[in-house]
């Protein structure tokens, strides 16, 4: 009877799922998620970059529509204190300056604070009838960022505009700033970029602002930075160009990247000399203005 009971007993301590075995199970549970994950990561990554795409083909298409139903003219691009006021609403294509207190306040039946105003989008903006009055476009998906910097509301707008596309005045004078269509022959509408996505922290009006300093001629060491183009999709932002295709550009100079600190912004119009991404802004941005053109 007793050796009965002994084997009973040690058949159910064979048969029993241990200390050893549950950290052994766990380890391989850790190992498993480990080699998962970068995948997993990888295929989230690649579809907001998908999304992120659409929404600037979804802009682009807009820009041409409104200049094909307008005789070819451009759509707006006002900067600074411009977009603050609701009447300049049919003078450029999106109204709101951006910062982390909120935003500029517009009244409370015109949508309230910029950062969050999705009415400005939807109802004020030039292109709202061509985009279905749908606020998503305007946004990459990747932009996290919060009205109030670490709280608040998601911001509504992650995307700006070339300067040179639509604007009254050219940031660097003796440089072209594009008002119709036909206009567009250098860069050629290939080459030439509508829309890009500005990163949280340098992002303010709708227009990304490029100094073209050191263009041309070629003086590399005069290089500057404006206004900083996003860095959300593995080092690289998107972009949309006049003939309504897009690319993806990954950066290839630290400065173009600066660390991004939540909730704070990052000081605008710093000197890059030599940095080969703002070379390339400036290439796909505008041209000197020659005698006769």
């Amino acid at each position: 009877m007793l050796a009965t009971k002994q084997c009973s007993l040690h058949c159910q301590t064979d048969g029993a799922f241990t200390l050893t075995d549950f950290i052994t199970v766990l380890a391989v549970l850790l190992i498993l998620g480990a080699i998962q994950w970068p995948s997993v990561a990888n295929t989230q990554g690649k579809g907001q970059v998908a999304s992120c795409l659409s929404n600037h083909r979804q802009l682009v298409h807009a820009w041409q529509s409104y200049a094909q139903d307008n005789s070819g003219t451009l759509v707006g691009n006002l900067d600074g204190g411009n977009v603050q006021t609701i009447a300049n609403s049919n003078r450029t294509w999106v109204l709101g300056w951006f910062d982390f207190s909120g935003g500029n306040a517009f009244p409370p039946d015109s949508g309230g604070f910029a950062n969050t105003n999705t009415y400005a989008l939807t109802q004020l903006s030039p292109l709202a009838s061509y985009l279905g009055r749908t606020g998503t476009a305007f946004k990459c998906p990747t932009d996290t960022s919060l009205s109030f910097g670490t709280r608040g509301a998601p911001r509504v707008r992650s995307i700006s505009m070339n300067s040179y596309m639509g604007s009254d005045h050219p940031y660097t004078s003796g440089y072209k700033v594009f008002g119709k269509l036909s206009e567009i022959n250098g860069p050629v509408p290939s080459k030439a970029f509508v829309f890009i996505d500005e990163r949280e922290d340098s992002i303010n009006d709708g227009i990304f602002q490029i100094d073209m300093s050191g263009a041309s001629p070629s003086s590399p060491t005069f290089y500057t930075i404006v206004d900083y183009p996003a860095d959300w999709h593995n080092r690289g932002a998107n972009l949309s160009f006049v003939d309504g295709h897009t690319e993806t550009w990954r950066w290839r100079d630290a400065r173009t990247i600066p660390p991004h600190r939540r909730g704070q912004l990052i000081p605008l119009g710093v000197s890059s000399a030599n940095n080969l991404d703002v070379a390339r802004i400036q290439a796909a941005a505008s041209r000197r203005v020659t005698q006769g053109n």
